[in-house]
This record gives structure tokens, C-alpha cells and sequence, in this order.
């Protein structure tokens, strides 16, 4: 095989369309209002100070569907946004208290999960379901690294209970989540490969 003929091929879905910054700049804040958008989906859990929302679902698409670079920029557009008052978090919020407080590291984790989902699917993960799914836990598993932790020590909590209030309620939709991703991406790599056929 050439080189020629292995960089002709996408190395993530958003690869098909012709390369330009235009095009970069475009997928960056398309990604990051696709996040401000899952950001309004809540379900409020009672006595916990983390919400459900479909956040991280758009941060798994965006990682796999971007690549670690642009995946990992719209989340960091995506925070600034917030950080400079734009009501983008869940349920509207926006400002240095959210990410300082009890769900900032959350929001942190998704900078980091897009680009570790980006980088993993660059290496083709998100092909296939059965890989994909492992691709996606992981990609959630980060922002909980990340958001557990930051939720002990901004709501001054033990360890065992942030992981009771920020991380075991979240398992079904967790899993819900990884699983519509490792449906959607290698669909979505179907139907590109008849359009291009």
C-alpha cells in the first residue's frame, strides 16, 4: 500500500468532507453547540448535586466523529463558552462558580475524553460495534476520573461518597449512552462508504 493510498483514507468521519480550516473551524463549534444542546437535556436526581444530562453522549460523538484534536478543541470551546457567560451548561448554568464547583471536573473530563475517544478511533476503533463499545466505556470512564474526585473535594465529600452520588447513578445511562455511540459511529461509517461507493 502507498502512502499515497493510506492518507487518502479518513482517519475519522469528519475526514470525508474535503479538508480546509474552514471545515475545522466549522466541526469545532458545531460540536461544541451539539454539547451546549445534550447540556439542556436534565434529569435532576434528588439529593445529588450532579445532574443526568446528554452531555457526555454529544462529547463520545464528538471525540470519535472529530478525531483528539478537533474532538478535544470543541470541548474546550465548549468550557470557554460557559467560563465567559454564555448559559451553555446543564440547565443554562455558565460561569467560573460551575466549574469550580461540585460538576467542574465533569466538564474538564470531556476535554480529555474527546481526545482520548479522538485518538482512539483515529486508530480505527469506531468501525465496528464491538469495538466501538469498549471505545465509548472508556471515553465515559475518563470524565467520571476526572468528575468524581473533583466532586469530593468542591462538595467536600469522602471518596466513597462521591462515587455513591457522582459516578453509581450514572452506570445505566452510561451504558445506554456508549451503546447508542457504538450503534451511531459505525452506521454512520456505513452509510459514508455507499455514498462514497
Amino acid at each position: 500500500m502507498s502512502n499515497a493510498t493510506f492518507a487518502a483514507r479518513p482517519q475519522v468521519l469528519a475526514d470525508i468532507v474535503p479538508s480546509s480550516r474552514v471545515r475545522d473551524v466549522a466541526l469545532v463549534v458545531g460540536a461544541a453547540l451539539l454539547t451546549a444542546i445534550c447540556a439542556q437535556i436534565v434529569i435532576p436526581l434528588p439529593g445529588d448535586p450532579v445532574p443526568v444530562t446528554g452531555q457526555t453522549f454529544a462529547v463520545l460523538l464528538s471525540g470519535a466523529a472529530l478525531g483528539s484534536r478537533r474532538g478535544s478543541a470543541a470541548m474546550g470551546l465548549y468550557l470557554l463558552l460557559g467560563l465567559v457567560g454564555l448559559p451553555v451548561y446543564a440547565d443554562g448554568a455558565s460561569g467560573w462558580e460551575v466549574v469550580w464547583g461540585a460538576t467542574g471536573g465533569y466538564l474538564v473530563g470531556f476535554i480529555v475524553a474527546a481526545y482520548v475517544v479522538g485518538l482512539l478511533a483515529e486508530r480505527r476503533l469506531d468501525r465496528n460495534p464491538w469495538k466501538a463499545l469498549p471505545l465509548f466505556t472508556v471515553g465515559s470512564l475518563i470524565v467520571f476520573a476526572i468528575g468524581v474526585p473533583w466532586l469530593a473535594v468542591a462538595a467536600d465529600l469522602s471518596m466513597s461518597k462521591a462515587i455513591a452520588l457522582g459516578f453509581v447513578p450514572f452506570i445505566p445511562g452510561g451504558i445506554v449512552k456508549a451503546l447508542l455511540a457504538a450503534g451511531l459511529l459505525p452506521t454512520a461509517w456505513k452509510l459514508a462508504g455507499r455514498r462514497a461507493g
